[in-house]
């Protein structure tokens, strides 16, 4: 793919030749013609945008014959990722088509009816999340011989376990028993989705383009391994501090983890680990931060990309500490050979809240034993 944004190229806008860049909130350049190599991608979240450009660097796809679409979410933090994300696709020659997805009532359906030209006529189908009945209900209307699943850390693997086990598609923390009206009313599409997933005899050929280590897959599908070379090769490496950084998460927002529990293991990795930042999730809440901060002198860092770029960016602790997520596995392949040291938190069972699914525990372990065998990290108590 082409050089980073702040490279001046005659011709691109935004490179130095008279033409501001486009807002990506108001569309993108003037339609292309579509074909069989033409791609066509669906995000919702800034690591989405960002494993999108990672797969067209990997897979060779000619960033001319790739349309962007972001399906935008309503929150601020990640709306403010995803433009400065739309940015640096944008002078990598992809083509961004924002759509306010969510903006009332009447968008869903103004955006599925705008986007179904396309969708017909795209030989490639890219998405981000298959357990978004968005994503879910545009996959209907495509006719696509290639389907990509790019990355979204966690959510890919349990995506890949479900779908061998011929299972319903279900978000890992979700709580089992009965399914709510909305639900049984989109059952019917999610169930039509998994079925245009799985491989088979007159289905689509089905790519998942992965960071994490995959257990079960459903034969036929094919597993292509994201390092993050994109990242490495535009970002980097970074200065280093001499402190430790502790990466946020939203266990907490999506009720799976206690606030108290949480907020005290925090402070205890202050106290016993020397840590001076805190890298906040983009769904983590102000008044959780605040009393992150209260008596602990942390300093909490909004990242205005995802982490895997601003810590490729830097500067960056020589030891960058991790509850459970998806950057247990991505952040050692984005700092390869730049000296940090990424160690990795346990979640204690009587953290969880009365709401998690009776999965989570299990699911939680799994990912932070996963990144232990795959990238050699090491495990951090509390209170040494």
């Amino acid at each position: 793919m082409s050089p980073p944004p702040s490279d001046p190229r005659p011709g691109r806008p935004g490179a130095g030749n008279g033409n501001p860049a486009p807002d990506p909130a108001y569309g993108g350049p003037a339609r292309r013609a579509q074909g069989e190599d033409e791609a066509l991608a669906f995000v919702e979240s800034p690591v989405q945008l960002l494993n999108v450009l990672e797969w067209a660097h990997a897979s060779g796809q000619d960033p001319d014959r790739l349309t962007l679409v972001v399906l935008s979410p309503l929150d601020p933090m990640s709306r403010g990722q995803l433009r400065r994300m739309a940015e640096l696709a944008r002078g990598e020659g992809v083509e961004v088509r924002w759509e306010e997805a969510r903006g009332g009532m009447a968008a869903p359906l103004a955006t599925v009816r705008g986007l179904a030209p396309r969708l017909r006529e795209a030989g490639r189908v890219v998405i981000g999340d298959p357990f978004s009945r968005y994503v879910q209900l545009l996959l209907a209307l495509s006719r696509a011989r290639d389907l990509v699943v790019v990355d979204d850390g966690t959510a890919t693997v349990e995506f890949l376990a479900q779908l061998a086990r011929g299972e319903r598609l279900v978000r890992w923390h979700r709580r089992g028993g009965r399914r709510g009206p909305r639900e049984l009313l989109l059952a019917p599409v999610s169930a039509a989705a998994r079925r245009r997933l799985t491989p088979g005899e007159g289905h689509p050929r089905i790519e998942v383009f992965s960071a994490m280590p995959v257990d079960a897959a459903p034969e036929g599908l094919t597993l292509t391994r994201n390092t993050l070379a994109w990242t490495r090769a535009r970002f980097g490496p970074p200065r280093l501090t001499g402190g430790a950084d502790l990466v946020g998460t939203s266990l907490v927002e999506t009720g799976v983890v206690d606030e108290a529990r949480y907020r005290e293991a925090v402070h205890a990795l202050v106290r016993a680990h020397g840590v001076t930042r805190y890298f906040a999730h983009r769904r983590e809440s102000a008044a959780k931060l605040r009393h992150l901060t209260d008596g602990t002198g942390l300093e909490v860092v909004r990242p205005d990309l995802p982490l895997e770029l601003i810590a490729r960016r830097g500067p960056t602790g020589r030891t960058l500490l991790s509850f459970p997520s998806t950057v247990v596995h991505t952040l050692p392949l984005a700092l390869a050979g730049t000296g940090v040291r990424i160690a990795v938190l346990d979640i204690d069972p009587e953290w969880l809240t009365g709401h998690a699914s009776p999965r989570a525990q299990g699911f939680l372990s799994g990912v932070t034993s996963s990144a232990r065998a795959a990238h050699r990290l090491t495990s951090v108590p509390l209170n040494p």
